[in-house]
């Protein structure tokens, strides 16, 4: 009798329950597929989302993980663009590239794809992934890059610059605020400084995270619990922030934004919201604000992988800690308990 092969994969049991254990191989299940190895992966917030329950569509069973970088151990009979031992990094989005969503660029909302990663189907990390649709869900690695700075090119920086930095609007010369200093609110950070904004402020309850935010170019810091940010922002501005980004995902840093936004200004959600916020609409509809929230395309990865490979982008700043696979669990209390462990991105290799 053939023996299945197995690895080793980190598989969400229900809310609260996460496992390291041995599960079957992926294989390639359709022509269009690849199997990569992962090199280096690492956790998100959503991943912490769905461990708290968050996220009932996530199955028990189900493989966790959407970020990553590895090799091409195998690629089904349609795929062009790869071989075998191509260096690659995974997007978080897999897109068919067809439908009519991916031909307008948003490829969050391929009609076979998505966000499927570490949801619907099983996810980074672990030692092998299957990637649908490889030709459009991966990214080739130059030679000679920093593999371990572009696992922050799967998810987070394309989310901070386009869902924070591009929806807001964010031209030279604005005033903005980024509500929330951990990893996605420091790449809206770092990919804001593109367009020359004149000030940046970053506003969190941390003051290791405001400490960091400021090494990464943030002109003012606000801690929240220490002082009032509407008061303070508005005794520093004409009238408030030209762009507010919310890079937290709670009803309270929600709240900030609308109090610190100016008439004609723009409010970014980028925070992944578990309960509902109240819009003050009463205040706002005579400002003029535009308001606009969303799931990453990750359209902008291309560029920013020319960025980082040219070194105008350093986002191995974001990486505090180190783990290996075994450790994943470890790993997990460590991102979960950032503030006291002083994390931002944690990688995970074999």
């Amino acid at each position: 009798m053939k023996q299945t092969k197995t690895m080793k994969a980190l598989v969400y049991d229900g809310p609260g329950k996460i496992e390291l254990k041995e599960v079957p191989f992926p294989k390639i299940e359709k022509s269009t597929d690849a199997v990569v190895k992962i090199l280096k992966t690492t956790i998100c917030g959503t991943d912490l989302g769905i461990l708290h329950g968050k996220t009932p569509s996530v199955k028990p069973g189900t493989t966790l993980g959407h970020e990553g970088v590895g090799v091409i151990e195998e690629i089904g009979t349609s795929v062009r663009n790869f071989k075998k031992g191509d260096h690659v990094i995974i997007s978080c989005i897999t897109s068919d590239g067809s439908c009519e969503y991916c031909k307008k660029q948003m490829y969050a909302h391929c009609e076979d794809g998505g966000w499927i990663l570490g949801h619907l189907i099983n996810g980074t990390q672990a030692e092998y992934v299957r990637i649908p649709h490889a030709d459009n869900s991966l990214y080739l690695i130059p030679d000679g890059s920093d593999e371990e700075a572009l696992v922050m090119l799967s998810d987070i920086l394309p989310t901070g610059h386009e869902i924070g930095v591009i929806n807001g609007g964010v031209k030279p010369g604005d005033t903005i605020a980024i509500v929330g200093a951990g990893p996605i609110g420091m790449s809206a950070l770092l990919t804001a400084q593109f367009y020359s904004p004149a000030k940046i402020y970053m506003i969190d309850i941390d003051e290791n995270r405001l400490e960091m935010a400021k090494k990464f170019g943030a002109t003012h810091t606000i801690n929240s619990t220490k002082e009032d940010v509407t008061k303070r922002i508005q005794s520093e501005t004409k009238d408030g922030v030209d762009v507010a980004i919310e890079a937290v995902g709670a009803p309270a840093t929600f709240d900030i934004c609308q109090k610190i936004v100016r008439p004609g200004g723009h409010i970014a959600n980028i925070g992944v919201h578990g309960k509902p916020v109240e819009l003050q609409i009463q205040d706002l509809w005579i400002q003029n604000i535009t308001i606009t929230m969303g799931l990453v395309n990750t359209n902008t990865t291309p560029m920013l992988l020319k960025t980082v490979s040219s070194g105008k982008l350093e986002p191995s700043k974001l990486i505090t800690h180190h783990f290996k696979l075994k450790e994943v669990l470890e790993a997990y209390e460590v991102f979960g308990n950032a503030g006291k462990e002083k994390a931002m991105k944690v990688i995970i290799e074999p």
